[in-house]
């Protein structure tokens, strides 16, 4: 499990967290959108003041943020929570340095002094600024705009509706042998105005989806317990997401339902629920080498942890190393080629793809976005970066993967959606499988825990499953792994073809001081590791 989404899952307290963000409102509020010529207006007026004030750059983000949450639990709804969060952030060049400064007061006067704020600060601060900012061109694109293409908006959907579809999911599983359930929905709809001194003025309307659920089994005689989380991926869709159409589903070898771009929630609490009781009575792990078959309901937090956040260029040059340090992919690993991983890995960052968390059509720079390499046929070939960063490697553009988790944050780089490729050869799970002798089918994510460098880790999972002689022969418990990055990657033997090709990924994920979340969408398709080290989660020392 990413640690930005542990507080969701372990309780309610993830919902406390998230009620100050913005200023409740009730729930038919969420339709309203503001009105684009009112955007543009108050952003040229920021725009002229920051010039004015000695800007030689200034852009200005206008956003408003929407927030819906439903928290159940088995019979009760125990939270519903609508907020909204809007205001103006401007961001401004003077003398070579940064300044920013933001409001709620979205008026004429209000944008003009936040502007001459941010000015008065970068002059404040091109005094102490050892080398002046150098930024990559960002040509301006005019007027336009880009939204989510949903099918549904989850915000006109009543509330009513997304009640009863928890309770019925609850009820589901505690009549499918569960004791304890958790069911949440988390819907986020951001709407987004940019405009830069540049010539952009770029209206966005985003949209994501998220639908956890935990299921508790226990074995009232001995009081142990067990759980199960849900399949369901975030997604940058709509409430279509929830359809649970036949399309969306993914039969594994041995009979678990997966999900892909449509989720049946009420289908997957049940076999949460029989699953869980399954676990209470599963044999333990032997801890030793095995050949590991990850489904990408498991992959993607892998790839989160030791791939997508170490390629940060900002975590490799030193200047970001919150929540968990700086990365072992420095520069000198790039020009010397390093081999990140086998020939059958390449892993690519993509902010434009379909239903994913990360997708939007320009990023919190104006700069439209793109897919790139970063890893490939196994050879490390590129970082993510942002326009202030791109002359560091030699770039001239950036890779547009900049953002800001409100109007009142100021942007930075994040992550963009970071996959591993699917295989080029056809070959389906099955026929993956069927080659392995000795190994462990893992399917879901769990704990996790990595180092400061991002280089030794440990990673958990929900379902796990015994692979002898090329059969699965029935389900394990209390198993983990352990990986150094490069030597875990290496050791990737095969992946499946396209067709299994899957998104999972991090509603919240956190980085920064003072600390942002954003969301970001990890794809992949199931892929062997061979001679991984298993340890058992359960064994006690002395």
């Amino acid at each position: 499990m990413d640690r930005r989404d542990f507080l969701t899952m372990s309780g309610l307290g993830l919902a406390g967290l998230m009620v100050p963000y913005g200023n409740l409102i009730a729930a038919e509020a969420l339709l309203s959108p503001m009105d684009v010529a009112k955007k543009k207006a108050l952003a040229d007026a920021a725009l002229g003041a920051a010039t004015q004030a000695g800007a030689s750059y200034c852009d200005v983000r206008i956003g408003r943020y929407l927030r819906q949450f439903v928290i159940t639990r088995e019979d009760k709804v125990q939270n519903v929570v609508n907020t909204e969060s809007t205001g103006i952030g401007v961001r401004v060049l003077v003398n070579g340095a940064w300044g920013f400064a933001a409001t709620n007061r979205l008026t004429n006067e209000g944008v003009v002094k936040a502007a001459q704020q941010a000015a008065a600060i970068a002059r404040a601060n091109a005094k102490s600024q050892t080398a002046p900012v150098q930024l990559a061109k960002a040509p301006g694109v005019g007027e336009v705009s880009w939204k989510t293409p949903i099918k549904k908006n989850s915000m006109e959907v009543p509330l009513k509706d997304k009640v009863d579809l928890l309770l019925g999911v609850n009820a589901a599983a505690v009549k499918a042998g569960a004791d304890f359930v958790n069911s949440m929905l988390f819907l986020v709809n951001e709407q987004k105005y940019f405009a830069s001194t540049d010539g952009s003025y770029i209206d966005q309307d985003v949209h994501r989806i998220w639908a956890p659920m935990t299921v508790t089994a226990i074995d009232k005689a001995s009081g142990k317990f067990r759980t199960r989380d849900g399949l369901s991926s975030p997604m940058g869709m709509g409430f279509e997401y929830l359809d649970g159409a036949a399309s969306g589903k993914v039969v594994s070898p041995n009979g678990v339902v997966n999900y892909s771009d449509s989720y049946d929630m009420l289908e997957d609490a049940v076999a949460s629920a029989k699953q869980a009781r399954e676990k209470l009575t599963a044999p333990s792990v032997k801890p030793g080498k095995y050949d590991l078959v990850l489904d990408p309901s498991h992959t993607w937090l892998t790839i989160h942890e030791s791939v997508g956040h170490p390629l940060e260029l900002d975590r490799v040059l030193g200047y970001e190393a919150n929540y968990a340090g700086t990365s072992f992919a420095t520069l000198d690993k790039l020009k010397d080629k390093f081999r990140y991983g086998s020939d059958n890995v390449t892993l690519f960052a993509d902010k434009t793809q379909v239903g994913s968390l990360g997708a939007v059509g320009y990023d919190d720079e104006g700069v439209k976005t793109k897919r790139w390499n970063l890893v490939k046929d196994g050879t490390l070939v590129d970082y993510q970066t942002i326009r202030d960063q791109a002359h560091i490697v030699g770039k001239t553009e950036s890779d547009g993967c900049c953002y800001a988790d409100s109007w009142s944050s100021v942007q930075f780089q994040r992550m963009a959606n970071v996959s591993l490729a699917p295989g080029k050869n056809k070959l389906s799970v099955a026929d993956m499988i069927k080659d392995v002798e000795n190994g462990i089918y893992i399917i879901g994510d769990g704990s996790f825990s990595i180092d400061q460098q991002r280089y030794n880790a440990q990673f958990g999972g929900q379902l796990f499953y015994e692979i002898k002689n090329g059969k699965i022969t029935g389900m394990l418990e209390d198993v983990a792994y352990q990986i150094r990055t490069p030597e875990f990657w290496n050791a990737c033997t095969a992946v499946c073809d396209d067709s299994d090709y899957r998104l999972g990924g991090s509603f919240f994920d956190g980085k920064g001081q003072p600390g942002q979340v954003s969301a970001v969408s990890h794809g992949s398709s199931t892929a062997r590791f061979n001679g991984i080290n298993v340890i058992n989660t359960a064994r006690k020392l002395g």
